[in-house]
């Protein structure tokens, strides 16, 4: 899974944070995915989702300082189910170890990367988790480039990869172009037909017509058997967040 929790801005109103956080994890619990990267968690939202969701754990830090401070990108993971044998946070930037900001960027931007084992099978794959920037055009087709870079230096045994994350980007724009040639975008190979709206944006309009997609789920070495846009609302008719969820089921 995928899933841009809207960070926990007090000017949302009736969907801020506090109203929502509880729809959000009952989200989550309801599909129970073996891993999802979130975007846009800032620390108290982190803490939250860690506490309420009793069989996961997360990888990850925020952007600000590679720790506690700014949003995370963060990949939690069912313990039960996954153990984690690396991991590591980089920068969208030139300076991709150190807290920095890339290009035209208006903030700083990371990707959270795990290489995890899965315990029934021990079998590895590599999970990447990211939030592009939302104004530069240049930070987001560099980061797509420089998440390739990563990519070729990191596997180098081609195990199985998952790319998830909010790109603010559509399909037919340079960024997700050049994801969908190293990876593929797993819509375009699910067995089964994309469910859910064409957009995952909703910016909290209950009326959005969510034609703009922005938020996706590549992959490499798995067999991707279904792929989903979750459009659940909770229970007052508002949404959950201002992003829809991506879920996928893969298999080895």
């Amino acid at each position: 899974m995928s899933y841009n929790i809207r960070y926990n801005n007090q000017s949302d109103g009736e969907n801020r944070w506090d109203e929502r956080k509880t729809d959000v994890a009952e989200l989550i619990l309801k599909h129970s995915p073996i891993a999802f990267g979130v975007q846009e968690a800032l620390y108290s939202q982190m803490e939250f989702l860690d506490s309420v969701l009793v069989d996961y754990e997360y990888i990850g830090g925020g952007r600000d300082d590679g720790r506690k401070k700014g949003e995370f990108s963060a990949i939690f993971y069912n313990t039960k189910e996954l153990n984690v044998v690396d991991q590591c946070t980089i920068w969208l930037s030139l300076t991709p170890h150190n807290v920095s900001k890339g290009w035209d960027a208006a903030l700083p931007r990371i990707c959270t990367i795990g290489r995890f084992r899965h315990i029934n099978s021990n079998k590895e794959f590599f999970f990447f988790n990211t939030h592009f920037d939302h104004r530069g055009n240049m930070a987001r087709f560099q980061s797509s480039l420089l998440i390739g870079k990563k990519l070729r230096e990191l596997n180098i045994q081609k195990l199985p990869v998952i790319l998830a994350g909010d790109f603010n980007a559509k399909p037919k724009q340079r960024p997700i172009l050049y994801l969908s040639e190293i990876l593929e975008d797993a819509a375009q190979i699910s067995e089964s037909s994309v469910t859910g709206p064409t957009g995952t944006f909703s910016g909290f309009d209950t009326k959005a017509k969510l034609k703009d997609r922005i938020d996706y789920i590549f992959s490499s070495g798995f067999k991707i058997s279904s792929y989903m846009h979750l459009d659940d609302k909770r229970p007052n008719g508002l949404w959950p967040s201002d992003h829809l969820p991506v879920v996928i089921k893969a298999n080895f």
